[in-house]
């Protein structure tokens, strides 16, 4: 069961992985879909599931033991169904640390995406523009990224570790998949909306407060961009092995002149999210048959070794 323990004086909510199987089973028992692939979808980026044919819908609250998302923007509901022939679990709306849950609790789902079959993890997220090149409607790959609430010690790993996910001290140099990367980029080639792509490293704050001028500062001198969420998710999903290729739609500047009027908004955010959409939502559907088929290329390579005797 969902369980709450101390451990070197901090309070620990987290999921047993039982407690996760249980809700897995549950959810194998409505829906015939296996998903391959995961998506979650940041702020205003939630017409993503809509794209899904043949769905099932799982309101949050509708699910046993499973967080209910409270952020304009995020619906929340766990959408199955099929992109271009690829079946697909998506999360429309997920879950923040300021919302006042547990590092954990705003992960798991990904640790559920594991157990419901899904090999490769497509995260998206609204960010503020730390790099001053970058403009509103750009689309960054995420190549890495700076996640300040595990300096202060609250990662999603904290407690006691169950190596039935992964092992207790997991390498993150190569948490984002280079070579989903490079599908990424020659998917926004074919489409021809390379113009406006961007690379950069992704720097997570506890939120719900937009960074203060020095903190801008302070940040984009080791960012591009930032913003409330994704690290987490990626800790965990590399954790337990899941493939991960992440973006971040830059729907804001940040703020770095004192003397400036302008003030960041979560209203800003949604509109810039809105506006760039169809250009996201296609570039996921090509990375999203791209990936499929990488996948059942790594599968026919390892078969054929397996043959070998390799």
């Amino acid at each position: 069961m969902e369980s709450d323990i101390e451990f070197y004086g901090f309070l620990i909510s987290r999921y047993e992985y039982e407690e996760i199987d249980k809700i897995s089973k549950y959810l194998f028992q409505r829906t015939k879909h296996r998903p391959t692939i995961g998506i979650i979808c940041g702020s205003g980026l939630g017409g993503l599931a809509d794209l899904l044919t043949d769905k099932d819908v799982f309101k949050y609250e509708t699910i046993p033991n499973f967080p209910v998302s409270t952020v304009s923007g995020h619906s929340g509901c766990l959408v199955f169904g099929y992109l271009r022939g690829v079946c697909l679990i998506a999360m429309k709306g997920r879950f923040h640390p300021y919302e006042g849950y547990p590092m954990a609790k705003c992960a798991m789902p990904v640790r559920l995406m594991k157990l419901m079959g899904v090999k490769t993890l497509i995260v998206t997220n609204a960010a503020g523009g730390l790099n001053k090149g970058y403009n509103v409607g750009d689309i960054m790959i995420i190549k890495d990224q700076i996640n300040l609430p595990a300096f202060a010690g609250n990662s999603p790993l904290r407690g006691v570790n169950d190596d039935r996910w992964g092992v207790r001290f997991p390498a993150m140099n190569d948490a984002y998949n280079k070579d989903l990367m490079k599908i990424a980029k020659h998917c926004a080639q074919e489409l021809k909306i390379d113009r406006f792509m961007r690379e950069g490293v992704y720097v997570m704050t506890g939120g719900p407060s937009y960074e203060s001028v020095a903190e801008v500062k302070f940040l984009s001198n080791y960012g591009d961009a930032v913003g409330m969420s994704t690290c987490h998710e990626v800790t965990v999903a590399h954790h337990c092995g899941l493939k991960v290729v992440g973006f971040s739609l830059i729907t804001n500047k940040c703020v770095s002149d004192y003397n400036t009027k302008e003030v960041a908004n979560h209203e800003e955010v949604i509109q810039a999210a809105n506006e760039r959409a169809k250009d996201f939502e296609r570039l996921i559907e090509s990375l999203v048959e791209k990936c499929n088929k990488y996948e059942e290329f790594l599968n026919k390579r390892k078969s054929i070794n397996v043959t070998n005797g390799h």
